[in-house]
């Protein structure tokens, strides 16, 4: 969902919807800027970058020294409370949409130690470049381990994206460096650092590598980042002409357009817009650096995995949803309710999850799950991969008549311009344990972003425990009283499937000048219950 806190709604003379950010701003001096909307809907943005090695630029924040890695240039970071210092003579500033300074995406395939991927990157003008590799993880508190540098690569101009209709693919770059992942590499997540060979600019390619030798020790937990959310969300080339999400486009003015108007397909083959980084790939960071800091036994999926048939729920104790995850095909879903019923607990981590129901289809190279298709709520034609059920009002699976809500115990209501307390609720729990929490107790800034309640008018699946352990108030951008609420059922299997129903759980556990140490010891309550239990 788009928040449109600080954007002004303004209709064109043929009743079109316009999205207008502040006048005079940076980010709207050439166009009206898709990050800055996004910015405002979710308060923690990308987070912590940790490459970027500069003590100079950081500062202390309200929780002690914040560390080295923290940085202020990511959409959605809240600002801290001292000024930020300028950074040091020769640091790369982040590549542009604009000029694509140095831009790339990772091609199609799983990602496991022994094989390899591919990079496709454009230079501009063409010169050579550099790739650094990292892996997410705690590293005591580095944040990310350095894994390897790539040579010198002779960099190229690639040819500019194709665009059909709305839609914006790069399938056509030429391969610019292949990365062999060496075998004692551990699953994660990782990033490629790509840095122009002046040093002027920098931008970030993500990729998943998964272990699918661990059958004789299966992880205990199957972490699965939101790949495919990330991409509805992608605006590459955030130019002011060109890119679209499905969330928006720019008419021929500049000026952001809203969904009426935006993608109904976006393609998988393109860089993510800006710095390269999804928007909302923090929370899943925040999550695996605490994670692994305190020696959680994970495995790594993505959702595109898990819409491939390649995650096997059964050979784990518990899936963990770490972060914003709207958007789900229905074999997904499936998946995921087939696990719960055979046993495997799920935790989602977020708010929104499971709102929109989309399809995957191969993309013009032919490889498979490369198009995100979702239209909505706007009329395609009948046959197009993004029509969705027919007679469905909108692509909403509550619109299908699958509420998320049958599965997560709550649901969506809305977005949280300002964020509230979480106000703690049946705080005798085994997951409020040690948390010296009582009923009625607020935790600061805890429900933020987008919210979850339960539907009373609204079906649950079979459980054998149900329990509210938050009861939130909190007031919309049109004034209106609501509520958040976390939740936490046990289905017959003996499953449990726990809905934290805000944004701000995850960069609680680690988030610099956001974590809570009440968040950190339910979150962990949790987790070792499931592995204890699950």
């Amino acid at each position: 969902m788009l928040e449109r806190t600080h954007i002004r709604v303004a209709h064109a003379a043929d009743g079109r919807e316009l999205l207008e950010g502040p006048v005079g701003t940076e980010l709207n001096r050439r166009w009206e800027s898709g990050t800055l909307a996004h910015g405002v809907s979710d308060p923690f943005g990308q987070g912590p970058l940790p490459w970027l090695r500069s003590p100079d630029h950081y500062v202390a924040g309200t929780e002690g020294a914040v560390p080295w890695y923290v940085s202020l240039d990511a959409p959605g970071q809240q600002p801290l409370s001292a000024p930020r210092r300028k950074p040091p003579a020769g640091t790369p500033g982040n590549s542009d949409d604009v000029d694509q300074q140095i831009k790339g995406f990772a091609s199609a395939g799983v990602v496991h130690p022994g094989g390899a991927v591919d990079f496709r990157v454009t230079v501009n003008p063409p010169r050579e470049f550099t790739v650094d590799v990292y892996r997410i993880g705690h590293y005591g508190g580095a944040g990310a381990r350095h894994m390897t540098a790539s040579p010198r690569i002779a960099g190229l101009a690639q040819a500019a994206p194709l665009v059909v209709g709305r839609t914006v693919s790069c399938h056509h770059w030429w391969q610019s460096w292949r990365l062999h992942v060496p075998q004692h590499w551990g699953p994660g997540a990782y990033v490629a650092v790509l840095t122009t060979s002046d040093n002027l600019h920098r931008s970030h390619i993500p990729f998943t590598v998964r272990d699918f030798d661990e059958r004789t020790h299966p992880a205990e937990l199957l972490l699965v980042l939101p790949d495919i959310t990330w991409q509805a969300y992608n605006l590459f080339p955030e130019d002011g002409r060109n890119g679209a999400s499905l969330y928006h486009a720019w008419d021929g003015q500049g000026r952001l357009i809203g969904e009426p108007e935006a993608a109904v397909t976006v393609s998988f083959d393109r860089p993510h817009a800006g710095a390269g980084l999804p928007l909302h790939v923090g929370h899943a960071y925040d999550f695996i650096r605490w994670a692994e800091r305190y020696g959680y036994d994970l495995a790594y999926a993505t959702a595109s995995d898990l819409h491939a048939g390649l995650v096997e729920p059964a050979r784990h104790k518990a899936l963990i949803f770490p972060g914003h995850d709207e958007y789900w095909s229905e074999p997904m879903r499936r998946t995921v309710e087939r696990a719960r019923d055979g046993g495997t607990s799920l935790v989602f981590l977020s708010a929104n999850t499971m709102y929109w129901r989309v399809e995957l289809t191969p993309g013009p190279s032919g490889e498979p799950n490369r198009m995100l298709n979702c239209r909505k709520r706007q009329r395609v034609p009948a046959g197009h991969p993004a029509a969705g059920l027919p007679g469905s009002h909108s692509a909403l699976w509550r619109d299908a008549g699958e509420p998320e809500q049958l599965l997560l115990g709550v649901q969506y209501g809305g977005s949280v311009p300002t964020p509230v307390p979480l106000v703690a609720r049946n705080t005798g729990h085994w997951l409020w344990e040690g948390t010296g929490l009582r009923d009625g107790d607020g935790l600061p800034g805890l429900v933020a972003g987008e919210a979850d309640h339960y539907f009373p008018k609204v079906a649950l699946s079979p459980h054998t425990e149900r329990i509210l352990l938050a009861h939130s108030p909190y007031r919309d951008a049109d004034g209106r009283s609501r509520h958040q609420e976390t939740s936490l059922y046990r289905a017959p299997s003996g499953a449990y499937v726990f809905a934290s129903g805000t944004f701000a759980w995850s960069p609680a556990l680690d988030r610099p000048g956001h974590t809570d140490e009440r968040i950190q010891r339910a979150t962990a309550n949790l987790l070792d219950h499931l592995c204890k239990d699950g």
